[in-house]
């Protein structure tokens, strides 16, 4: 029997507890081990591991298990600090109470003091009926505190694939990783898809974005055109076909779409000679989701210092104005960098709303394959009673460079060239902002 008068038994307690903490049902349970998974091997440092509700209501009293059903902590993930927690769903089936909320209202206050992104690996948020309304005041806490988070530090957000009732946390998160989510894991563990995303990245909003290495090669955009370059030049076929899916892989690194689930628009992040871009292009057809959906990932990048490369291919668009209103507002309110692509078409409102230099593209290029236009040939050609071939020389890019809305006609072959000095330029980009709170527009 260990004597809890001597030191030596006051540890040996102390070790029983904590190992009693790690499986409170007997078994280690599943939240516990995606924790540990998303972390570094070794680096995880758990809080409160020794928290217990309080109620005494229903015979609460004599079911007190260790963590009370969340598994809170922080360490590094691929060497750099993160907090997280995850729910434990075998305790109180998953519950929130009164002591689980405060754990992981602690932990968004850690995480916004320290600068620090913060995980979620939740099931649901219903609140524990054996605890009263406390536990709805502790749902309210914990969404306060993420909303105070937003825009501060990235939020990732895993709901479990089995979960019948979504989180509101994951509604306020930057990037939800489940089934209707930005992003699903489809056979891979949600804490590695979760680790790629902060792989992406900034720590915070005042930080920069992890680069990876990559070859730094000085001179020229011409000096710098290789192989692989040179295909583009063939890409737009003699009819105008292009996928702007390939030019998307053919001038960026290691491309990861989120949001595939809504079609109509390419959201997701890549790199430029190791510097994480957010990349969007058209992609059938935009509607009011899929603008909705651009609209957002643009606020996420612009949130977090992550410059924006788009790539156009975009007729008169029809979706609906408010729609378009929130794509148009998100990409002129943006001040990260901003660089746009004029691959085929830009016309009319698709000219405005995708990268167009009046709302806010800081630099614009444009291939010879490029039509600017407030419509295309054939409603030109009806509109202004000429032929169709009359028409189309009013589509050049030529037209757009002589009046600078677009900065260069370039080569395809030039692209990727003219993204990285771009990019390097835009690194030192500064905006004074004016005295404003905020714009006001239905997200």
């Amino acid at each position: 029997m260990t004597d809890l008068k001597t030191t030596a038994g006051k540890i040996e307690d102390l070790s029983s507890k904590l190992t009693e903490s790690r499986a409170p049902q007997g078994d280690v349970p599943a939240a516990r081990s995606a924790i540990e998974a998303l972390f570094d091997a070794g680096s995880f440092v758990e809080t409160d591991a020794l928290a217990r509700h309080r109620s005494t209501e229903f015979g609460r009293e004599h079911i007190r298990p260790y963590t009370d059903g969340v598994v809170t902590g922080y360490g590094t993930v691929d060497g750099r600090k993160v907090c997280a927690y995850a729910q434990d769903a075998s305790l109180f089936d998953g519950t929130m109470g009164e002591v689980y909320g405060e754990k992981v209202t602690k932990l968004y206050d850690l995480a916004i003091r320290t600068g620090v992104p913060i995980v979620a690996l939740v099931a649901g948020d219903k609140p524990r009926a054996q605890e009263g309304i406390v536990s709805s005041a502790m749902q309210a806490r914990i969404l306060a505190r993420a909303t105070t988070a937003s825009g501060l530090i990235p939020q990732v957000t895993a709901v479990y694939a089995d979960s019948k009732d979504a989180s509101l946390v994951a509604a306020l998160s930057d990037v939800v990783i489940a089934p209707d989510g930005d992003l699903t894991a489809e056979g891979e563990h949600e804490v590695n898809v979760a680790k790629r995303v902060l792989s992406y990245l900034p720590s915070n909003n005042r930080a920069a974005a992890p680069r990876t290495d990559a070859t730094i090669v000085a001179g020229s955009v011409e000096d710098n055109i290789n192989d692989a370059d040179r295909a583009l030049d063939s890409l737009v076929g003699d009819d105008g076909a292009v996928d702007l899916a390939d030019v998307v892989t053919a001038t960026c690194e290691d491309v990861y779409e989120i949001g595939a689930r809504v079609e109509g628009v390419f959201t997701g992040f890549g790199r430029i000679e190791g510097r994480t871009i957010g990349i969007v292009a058209n992609r059938g057809t935009l509607d009011a989701a899929a603008a909705s959906k651009a609209a957002r990932f643009i606020r996420l990048c612009d949130a977090f210092n992550t410059p924006i490369v788009e790539f156009v291919d975009a007729p008169e668009l029809t979706v609906e104005k408010s729609a378009l209103a929130k794509l148009v507002h998100a990409y002129a309110a943006a001040s990260v960098g901003k660089i746009s692509v004029i691959v085929r078409r830009a016309l009319g409102t698709g000219y405005i709303a995708f990268g167009s230099k009046e709302l806010g593209a800081d630099l614009s290029y444009a291939w010879p394959t490029a039509e600017i236009a407030v419509a295309d040939a054939a409603a030109l050609a009806a509109e202004l009673e000429l032929s169709e071939d009359e028409a189309a020389q009013y589509l050049t890019p030529y037209q757009a460079a002589e009046r600078g809305l677009v900065d260069s006609v370039i080569t395809p072959a030039a692209t990727r060239g003219s993204l990285v000095e771009g990019l390097r330029l835009l690194d030192r980009k500064i905006i004074p902002t004016l005295p404003k709170k905020h714009g006001n527009i239905v997200l």
